[in-house]
């Protein structure tokens, strides 16, 4: 049987594209980019091309990019870099409460340091209350950072709007932009972001490489020291193959993202559509139109997500329980309780996420596949009210 992909916000596959351009940096160009013979000026070039390419991207300048490690890396580099280059003007942070766990917990371990950190509330559909933020605003914030868009349910935020609010008051202000990148238009100057982090496996680039853009004339602290790499702020040597690779897939993502959009936006709808029409006991998360296009994300009454994930697993469906990053927890989604979620709704929380190589025929045997599932599960759950297994569910069962 073939094997289906749904888990795209987690990882997506490398574009053959961006592994050939990859490919000759892991063999006859193989310098140190930091050498000074042939071979260092060689490698050197490529990634001085690369990151004139990301950053027009972004509409970002070159020397406004920083290559690091991946989101996490980046996510924690603008916080505690952010925080302790200000702290002498105050301690008070903003993160909004649903936020990527690279994110929450660099802030929560910031509190250990003597940080004050307040955990921007969001309503029903995962969105940062505006009125609530300006409130939460003290004259000793320094800092606030809320993602361009969500990474479990795909709410996309009022990024523009919160960064003004920011500008005005003098605080910094960070977007995580690692689901959003690829996906939908980025524009650093438009957003007015101070700082924007994303990560090249999130668009069919390469796993371990991401960038963090720095607006010009905002200094932070480093958050690895070490060489003279990435002009002194970040040690390390240069992962050229990856920063290559990345150039590449968000060059190509960038020039068909109009395209993959509306392609992967009419898969996603489909999908919704189906599972609303012919589940019964279902709740979409995440805004009804404010959302990434490839996200969908359920909660399945009565069932467990973790059962539900594995029922589709043994038909070769691969899709999240909430985010890749914390998929190892046994705790119900942070984001889904910020949401107002029940603490059982919330467990039983199914994120489907698709991609440019999905088909609607592998959409419709999920959701055939999902509505087999949730009868069988629903029958075996001591929390399914048996007044509620209707003919139907009788029947089916």
């Amino acid at each position: 049987m073939e094997r289906i992909y749904f888990d795209h916000a987690a990882t997506t596959p490398v574009d053959p594209r961006v592994l050939e351009k990859m490919m000759p940096y892991f063999t006859e160009k193989f310098g140190n980019p930091n050498s000074q013979h042939f071979f260092g000026r060689e490698t050197v070039s490529a990634v001085d091309d690369a990151r004139d390419a990301i950053a027009a991207c972004i509409g970002a300048k070159p020397s406004e990019i920083y290559f690091t490690s991946g989101g996490t890396e980046a996510d924690n580099w603008a916080l505690r870099g952010a925080a302790h280059a200000f702290a002498a003007r105050g301690r008070h942070l903003i993160v909004s409460a649903v936020e990527h766990p690279a994110m929450i917990s660099a802030a929560k371990e910031l509190v250990k340091e003597g940080f004050d950190v307040t955990f921007a509330e969001v309503d029903e559909y995962g969105l940062v209350d505006l009125e609530k933020l300006e409130r939460a605003i003290r004259p000793d914030t320094i800092f606030v950072g809320v993602m361009t868009a969500n990474n479990e349910v795909g709410t996309i935020q009022p990024v523009k709007e919160i960064a003004a609010l920011c500008k005005a008051r003098g605080i910094v202000f960070f977007t995580d932009a690692v689901q959003a990148a690829g996906a939908i238009p980025l524009d650093v100057k438009a957003l007015g972001a101070d700082m924007l982090s994303f990560s090249a496996h999130k668009f069919y680039g390469p796993k371990g490489v991401g960038a963090l853009y720095v607006r010009s004339g905002l200094r932070i602290g480093k958050l690895i020291a070490g060489g003279h790499q990435e002009r002194s702020m970040r040690g390390g040597t240069t992962n050229v193959p990856a920063v290559v690779g990345m150039e590449q897939a968000l060059r190509i993502a960038c020039a068909e993202l109009e395209k993959n959009a509306a392609y992967v936006t009419s898969l996603r709808d489909r999908f919704i559509k189906r599972v609303l029409a012919e589940i019964p006991y279902v709740k979409l998360n995440g805004h009804p139109e404010k959302r990434l296009p490839a996200n969908a994300n359920f909660s399945f009454r009565y069932i467990e997500g973790e059962s539900l994930l594995f029922s589709l697993d043994l038909k070769n469906i691969a899709v999240s329980s909430g985010s890749a990053c914390s998929s190892g927890s046994l705790e119900p989604s942070h984001v889904l309780l910020a949401m107002g979620l029940p603490e059982g709704l919330a467990h039983g929380s199914i994120r489907f996420s698709f991609g440019k190589d999905n088909t609607v025929e592998q959409v419709d045997y999920a959701v055939d596949a999902l509505k087999e599932i949730t009868v069988k599960l629903r029958a075996l759950s001591p929390l399914f009210p048996k007044d509620l297994k209707n003919e139907v569910y009788e029947k089916e069962i």
